[in-house]
């Protein structure tokens, strides 16, 4: 059996590959077992415009934990409201193999809320 992470990192390719060909914003998602990531990544893929994180303290405060749908909320919130003030409303969801649940359907939902559209 391959290991979780080489199976995760192969569907996260498929997606970004389709990614590409629609030359879109990419809202790309990383979970670890304590924190939760997001950041916006311009078309051509060499910069990051905007990025939030429960690594970060200003949004961490308040939090029981870093590492729970809360947080995630928080972070889909932030970054849409980041975007929003750098011009950018259309994007992409790259979840990066991650299954569409849990912390993650709860940053892409709090994400779509905060008037991202994917």
């Amino acid at each position: 059996m391959k290991d979780k992470k080489l199976t995760r990192l192969r569907r996260a390719r498929r997606t970004r590959a389709h990614i590409r060909e629609l030359g879109v914003h990419r809202l790309a998602v990383h979970r670890t077992s304590q924190h939760i990531y997001a950041q916006i990544i311009a078309p051509d893929a060499a910069q990051t415009l905007v990025s939030a994180s429960t690594v970060e303290k200003e949004l961490s405060a308040g939090l029981s934990s870093t590492s729970n749908v809360d947080a995630a909320k928080k972070i889909g919130a932030a970054i849409a409201e980041r975007a929003k003030a750098k011009g950018i409303s259309k994007v992409a969801f790259d979840r990066a193999g991650f299954k569409f649940h849990g912390r993650i359907k709860a940053l892409a939902d709090a994400a779509r809320e905060g008037g991202l559209e994917f």
